[in-house]
């Protein structure tokens, strides 16, 4: 078959640029494919980082070179993009959806990409149905982004009920975000990642953007609540994408002082690994969710997680075997979880676990689910 891709990927850095670019690598071993891809994602005056580029020394390069034509706010490159998809004529679009924001761009050019019998069978990735801190425009952006669809697939099944409103009796898919063992296929030992970094006790990892819903917050509150001896350092490794000083109070607390560690930055994929590595656990302590990456990092490393029963969250992580559990927004909870794992010394059995569930998280089972999915469209 023919699949195209209207998603991110490489020279664009992030998380959805690089789950479009590893869906892409399975998918062109079983398919003839094509990327069409952005020129540009986000003006720079809504982007709160410091580039939108990825400039790691071991980038993630697609398998085929992608066409580089859509631009957020042009809406002329919207008709450009959907043209060329209809030129292409695959039988099945994937369209990746994680923000209203792209509604206009991506739903018109899947509108234009429809040729003749039905074809391509467009197929809406959704990483998140609806924002995290949403806007009164995103119900109409969304309505008319994921209009354009023929089929849905998202990660988690409480994102059945959020895309319901939108999917209008089309069919709909649930299955799990595939683990990112990537970033560890050249991973140090534990040994050289503690001591590349300087770690000597008991680690804790939060990575990844800081943004209020991924509950920073939380677990430093639970830190300061653990007793004292149940571990040393945590690892706070990502980019602000809110005001630092909002954590201020929280870093300079007596119990916290002198044990945290900001890496205040993205983090170029050569380095990733290392961090997982020296970590003893990776917090995800997320308010609210639909998935998250940052699990799918971790399991790839084989790393165990503390994660919060929210979203997809609780449908990956099985307390007790490949993780621990506890309610969101409960910091007492976190913090009892926190000694409960270094206490009860979990970590080898919870990374058994990890790599007893690394099965269910493939790119080839995602992209038989895709066909799959297809299939059911008629195509």
């Amino acid at each position: 078959m023919r699949v195209a891709i209207l998603g991110p990927t490489y020279p664009h850095r992030g998380g959805i640029a690089h789950y479009t670019t590893l869906l892409a690598r399975t998918l062109a071993k079983r398919h003839e494919l094509h990327l069409v891809s952005f020129n540009r994602l986000y003006p720079g005056f809504l982007f709160p980082g410091a580039t939108q580029f990825d400039r790691s020394g071991e980038a993630l390069l697609p398998p085929v070179p992608p066409e580089p034509l859509l631009d957020s706010v042009n809406p002329l490159s919207w008709l450009r993009a959907g043209g060329r998809l209809r030129a292409l004529a695959p039988d099945i679009l994937v369209v990746p959806w994680w923000h209203p924001f792209f509604g206009p761009s991506v739903g018109t050019a899947a509108r234009r990409a429809r040729r003749g019998a039905g074809k391509p069978a467009r197929i809406f990735l959704c990483h998140n149905v609806s924002p995290h801190e949403a806007t009164p425009l995103d119900r109409a952006l969304t309505s008319y982004g994921l209009g354009a669809a023929d089929a849905f697939l998202v990660h988690a099944r409480s994102e059945v009920a959020r895309l319901s409103p939108f999917s209008r009796g089309r069919p709909v898919r649930v299955h799990p975000h595939p683990s990112y063992e990537v970033f560890s296929e050249r991973a140090m030992t534990r040994d050289e990642a503690r001591a590349a970094l300087g770690v000597r006790g008991r680690a804790i990892l939060f990575f990844g953007y800081v943004r209020p819903y991924k509950g920073l917050a939380d677990l430093l509150e639970a830190l300061k609540l653990a007793r004292r001896g149940a571990w040393d350092e945590v690892w706070i490794v990502g980019e602000f994408y809110e005001p630092k000083e909002r954590y201020a109070e929280l870093l300079g607390d007596p119990a916290l002082r002198d044990r945290v560690h900001l890496v205040d930055r993205y983090v170029p994929n050569e380095e990733v690994s290392r961090y997982f590595a020296a970590a003893d656990l990776v917090a995800l302590p997320y308010r609210e969710a639909t998935g998250s990456g940052i699990a799918q990092v971790a399991f790839g490393a084989g790393a165990p997680v503390v994660a919060t029963r929210t979203g997809g969250l609780e449908e990956v992580v099985e307390d007790g075997v490949s993780g621990l559990l506890v309610e969101p927004g409960n910091p007492p909870a976190l913090a009892r979880a926190i000694e409960r794992f270094f206490d009860e010394n979990l970590a080898a059995t919870l990374r058994e676990g990890v790599a007893r569930a690394r099965s269910r998280f493939t790119w080839d089972a995602l992209a038989d689910a895709l066909e799959s999915l297809a299939a059911e469209c008629g195509r």
